[in-house]
């Protein structure tokens, strides 16, 4: 059983970058996005107002700077070639101080350097200079989405993670729909759920599974009733009434991969009208299902359920785009939007979720993890989407 990214594979994947750097001209680089440095190290750490980053040198040497709290940590999980650390932030002498000496000590003074990043960035209170204000260089060369396009198209074992996240996420939404009930609170029953599910989860893949994320979980995130209207709506402890239309999620997280599953549920009954939307939805995520193949466009995807709405006069019911590609995050580009020209490509894996919401009704939106195949797709999710089995 798969549980983690082996170390091989994320060795490939700093070659893969290196070569990224060289067709860029760039003698190194530096990295400071969190999901970037697990991608290429398997590191898996939280963000604090403590700098952290990833270095490339000249030699192709990949190297990892942490707080001193964080030096074990990186050593025993880092697949890298040098772990440095500093004492404390903001310290005596500031963290990018000592960052500062490593670059110069590994010869990144006077070359071309790329970056995501000038500099560390993060809410909790960090403060400091960026790396053009500590190193002379020749130039600072933009790595944007670099990392991040290597990651659209995952490796067969990226997909037996997700696969494994799919597994559990059922389970969680099974244990959702078996306990949604008149009269109880969304809090009771996702807290039920989700507890059940996350236990059997770790009693079956053992000590070996490590989330680096959240445990199996299924949710409303408050979309209940006509609350369910709002696509992204917060929880609110509500309580569970006779008819509600529910929307709701479930996942869990496997090595940091992550699946989505939505669906649309109804409490005990459901209306003609509920039904009538319901099976607007149902259809647009059919058509989005036939449109997605290899060679055409995310955005072709997005025209053609768009144009499904607008033949059935509910365009005004729909709130955002049909999906994106998931992985190590909830929602990764590219997406299917109108405004996303990226060619679809086997290996890739999406969510489809075209919604529609209608207000003091609610909402009514499925949402699939799929894979790319070179002929069309694969199902990873699997819970039943039709009507009669939506019924709690």
């Amino acid at each position: 059983m798969l549980l983690s990214i082996p170390k091989y594979e994320l060795k490939a994947r700093q070659e893969k970058f290196q070569k990224r750097l060289s067709e860029r001209n760039c003698d190194g680089a530096v990295i400071f996005a969190v999901t970037d440095i697990f991608y290429l190290t398997g590191f898996h750490f939280h963000a604090t107002e403590r700098p952290m980053g990833l270095m490339v040198d000249p030699n192709q040497k990949v190297h990892l700077f942490v707080p001193q709290l964080e030096h074990e940590h990186a050593e025993e999980y880092g697949a890298v070639d040098f772990v440095h650390s500093y004492p404390e932030y903001p310290g005596i002498k500031h963290p990018m101080q000592y960052f500062k000496e490593v670059l110069q000590k590994f010869d990144f003074e006077g070359k071309t350097i790329g970056y995501d990043s000038l500099g560390y960035g993060s809410p909790m209170g960090y403060r400091g200079p960026t790396v053009d204000q500590l190193i002379e260089s020749k130039e600072f060369v933009s790595l944007h989405g670099v990392i991040e396009e290597l990651r659209f198209i995952k490796s067969p074992n990226e997909v037996e993670l997700i696969k494994e996240s799919c597994r559990w996420g059922n389970l969680a939404h099974r244990l959702l729909q078996k306990y949604t009930k008149v009269g109880l609170s969304e809090i009771e029953i996702t807290s039920k759920a989700s507890q059940e599910a996350t236990l059997s989860m770790i009693e079956t893949l053992g000590p070996d599974y490590k989330p680096h994320g959240k445990t199996a979980y299924a949710i409303f995130r408050g979309q209940i009733g006509p609350e369910s209207a709002f696509p992204h709506a917060v929880t609110q402890n509500l309580i569970m009434s006779k008819g509600d239309t529910l929307v709701t999620g479930a996942a869990s997280d496997v090595f940091g991969y992550h699946s989505e599953l939505e669906r649309t549920m109804f409490v005990e009954e459901v209306s003609k009208e509920q039904e009538k939307y319901f099976n607007y939805m149902y259809k647009a995520q059919d058509i989005a299902f036939e449109a997605i193949k290899p060679g055409v466009t995310y955005a072709s995807v997005e025209e053609t359920v768009q144009k499904y709405f607008k033949e059935e006069g509910i365009t005004e019911l729909t709130r955002h785009h049909t999906g994106h590609n998931i992985g190590l995050l909830g929602h990764e580009a590219p997406f299917f939007d109108l405004g996303d020209d990226t060619v679809i490509e086997p290996g890739m894996v999406v969510t489809v979720e075209p919604g529609i919401y209608v207000n003091g009704l609610g909402g009514f939106r499925h949402s699939d993890t799929v894979l790319v195949t070179e002929d069309g797709i694969e199902m990873l999710t699997y819970y039943p989407r039709d009507l009669a089995s939506l019924i709690c």
